[in-house]
């Protein structure tokens, strides 16, 4: 048999066009999956935003920074305890009274995007309840409370 008949006699690999032709499936999402993750996207969309806003404002030199620039160098090797004595900044939720400065007014967008959860499980209770999903519901409101409280500062742990 010459080469040219065994390669003939060969099984013939499948085409591109039907290796690329997939069978097309229905995967049905569920509501609450589909409500947490339009919310996050859109809340992730706004926190960048607020990020690049805020910090365009800071580098900018619109809003003056709390802390000079030209003095972050000294503050570098500091203590966290020490560099906010130094810099008259107070742990926790205080910054928002700083907000308007340069250097903090990027905590906005932090802050949303660190909150955007708690919505996100907000926006679905409503769905698990009215499906009489009992167990995802309590989960859920158990899932906002601990994170608002976390979030909140009251528990006085971490770092501040």
């Amino acid at each position: 048999m010459s080469d040219n008949m065994q390669a003939r006699q060969l099984p013939i690999a499948p085409s591109v066009l039907e290796v690329a032709r997939v069978e097309k499936r229905v995967v049905e999402i569920a509501e609450e999956q589909l409500t947490y993750a339009k919310l996050l996207d859109r809340g992730m969309k706004v926190g960048i935003l607020f990020l690049i806003v805020s910090f365009t404002l800071y580098a900018s030199g619109l809003l003056a920074p709390h802390v000079p620039v030209a003095d972050l160098p000294k503050y570098w090797g500091m203590p966290v305890k020490q560099y906010l004595t130094a810099t008259g900044i107070h742990p926790g939720w205080s910054w928002i009274d700083l907000v308007g400065q340069g250097d903090f007014s990027n905590f906005i967008g932090i802050a949303f995007l660190s909150g955007i959860t708690i919505a996100c499980y907000l926006a679905i209770i409503p769905t698990f309840l009215r499906k009489r999903d009992l167990t995802y519901a309590v989960i859920a409101i158990l899932e906002v409370l601990v994170l608002t409280l976390a979030a909140s500062g009251l528990l006085q742990s971490g770092g501040h």
